[in-house]
């Protein structure tokens, strides 16, 4: 354990706050004032090391890459707007098969309202859409 109780320890000269910004401002302002010298030999082998790298790159033939082929799967993700749209575009399909299965009442409420038949239950499978195209039909 180290002695807590020596010269110096929570002197209250040294932890007055001004007193501490001023000692790191001295510091700051020496870290500045001396700039950090690179020695010779390390600032040689650095540019001889460029030097090399460069020459290789110049004498080293071209790498052809192979052509990438995108699938048309990924083209269509693509097209949707990725991942993210794909979820949502797949939450939005089984909320509406979810809805369009068992609608809330104030969407049977408010075709009945509408004057539109409400069907709800069993019904609902026995509904003959066909009426309603065949009268589309007949009108134009």
């Amino acid at each position: 354990m180290s002695d807590r109780t020596g010269p110096g320890w929570m002197d209250p000269e040294r932890m007055d706050p001004e007193r501490m910004d001023h000692d790191l401002d001295q510091l700051f302002a020496t870290a500045r004032d001396t700039a950090p010298e690179l020695p010779d030999s390390l600032a040689a082998r650095m540019v001889e090391d460029a030097l090399a790298v460069q020459a290789e790159a110049l004498t080293s033939p071209a790498v052809e890459r192979p052509v990438l082929r995108i699938g048309i799967f990924r083209q269509f993700l693509a097209l949707l707007g990725g991942w993210p749209a794909m979820a949502g575009l797949a939450t939005a399909t089984v909320a509406g098969i979810w809805i369009g299965m068992s609608p809330p009442t104030i969407l049977t409420e408010g075709a009945s309202a509408l004057g539109w038949q409400s069907v709800s239950g069993e019904d609902a499978y026995l509904v003959d859409t066909m009426s309603i195209f065949d009268t589309l039909a007949g009108e134009g």
